[in-house]
């Protein structure tokens, strides 16, 4: 009996995580990049300066606030379910700059390198990182509302 009662409760629990799993990844990776982002224009120091500067032509006093409203594009994009798919593309225009810092200044993203990254590395390993989860989340947000539809039957 109690293990009906348990199978019972995992399944629900199972359906919620189906139901709404995709969607909470979504809007929490938006709100952190648009967090994130306005950290930048508001003058809060980041490890973002890193990219501003290492990677970019210009002067970092105009890198970092540009950084940081592109990153609230991507935030505003991953919210806006029609627009999900020019998240993938903000980021793949801005992904270029992060790999560029590891060859760079290794010696910045390293503390041990290639096995122990510095905060500043591990930083920019966590934007990759987001980068293949927003393309996974590209890839279910057609998929969100037929899972909502197969749940409720």
């Amino acid at each position: 009996m109690w293990y009906k009662k348990m199978t019972d409760i995992d399944q629900k629990i199972f359906r919620a995580f189906k139901k709404y799993g995709h969607k909470a990844h979504r809007l929490s990776l938006g709100f952190i990049f648009i967090w994130y982002g306005l950290l930048k224009p508001f003058g809060a120091k980041t490890t973002t300066s890193l990219l501003a500067h290492t990677t970019y032509f210009f002067p970092p006093e105009f890198v970092l606030p540009v950084l940081g409203w592109w990153e609230v594009a991507i935030g505003i994009c991953l919210i806006y379910t029609p627009w999900v798919k020019y998240s993938i593309i903000l980021q793949l225009i801005r992904i270029p700059g992060t790999i560029l810092a590891f060859f760079i200044h290794p010696e910045v993203c390293f503390v041990q390198i290639p096995f122990v990254p510095s905060p500043e590395g591990q930083y920019l390993i966590k934007d990759i990182v987001i980068l293949f989860a927003g393309i996974a989340i590209a890839g279910t947000v057609h998929n969100e509302k037929d899972s909502m539809q197969d749940i409720s039957k």
